[in-house]
Order: structure tokens, then sequence, then C-alpha cells
């Protein structure tokens, strides 16, 4: 195998983008009763991430802990990250589950009551 590098002609400006917040790729699937969001975080524990939950808005920050080695070539991420999104409808913040699995961080945000569907019993008369 061989491994192709490019240098970067301005060292500085990669360096201040490095100094800036990362935002977090998620995928969010909505169920009945909750919205299902799932995002990368490989080598993150608990204690890396902060979870916020207010309303409608769901925000995520963390931090990768990184290394001073010097790379040939730095494709994992490093540094600060935050994504802060807004859902359709607001979310019980009390019964929010997350959890990590493999690098796999999952949110369970479950609908406030008002916002899930309700089926409506017809009578027949």
């Amino acid at each position: 195998m061989t491994l192709y590098l490019q240098t970067y002609p301005a060292r500085h400006m990669a360096r201040r983008w490095a100094a800036q917040p990362r935002s977090l790729n998620v995928n969010i699937r909505e169920e009945d009763e909750a919205y299902l969001l799932s995002a990368l975080v490989p080598g993150l524990s608990a204690d890396d991430l902060n979870i916020q939950v207010l309303e409608d808005v769901v925000r995520i920050e963390g931090v990768y802990k990184a290394d001073e080695s010097a790379y040939l070539m730095r494709e994992l991420p490093h540094g600060v990250f935050t994504r802060t999104l807004r859902l359709p409808t607001a979310i019980e913040a009390e019964q929010v589950e997350a959890d990590i699995t493999n690098g796999v961080l999952t949110l369970r945000l479950p609908k406030a009551e008002s916002a899930r569907p309700r089926k409506i019993k017809v009578n027949v008369n």
C-alpha cells in the first residue's frame, strides 16, 4: 500500500480552522412516541459529553482529547464539537435516555404528551 500526502500550503490557516468548534453529524428517526437520535462518537465516554434538552431544543457538546504528537495525516476527530437541534415538537426532558455503545451515541427523546398522536374512540349510535 502506498500513502500519498499533499502538504497544506498555509499551515497557519489549518491551525485556525482546527480551533473552531466542529459540528456533530446525526441521524434522527421519528416514532409515534419519541425521536431517536444517533451520532458517531468514537472513543468518547459519558464523561466527555454534555447533553441538554429544553422544550424542543437538544444540545450536544463534547471534546475529543488528542495528544500533541506530530502527524503526517490527521483525519480522526479531535477538539471541541457542538450540535444544537430544534425538533418539530416539545420533548419530555425528564424522560430522555442516553446510551453509548461501540462508539455510537443513541438518544431516545420522548415527545411531550401534548405532541403525541391520540386515538379517538368513535361512539356508535
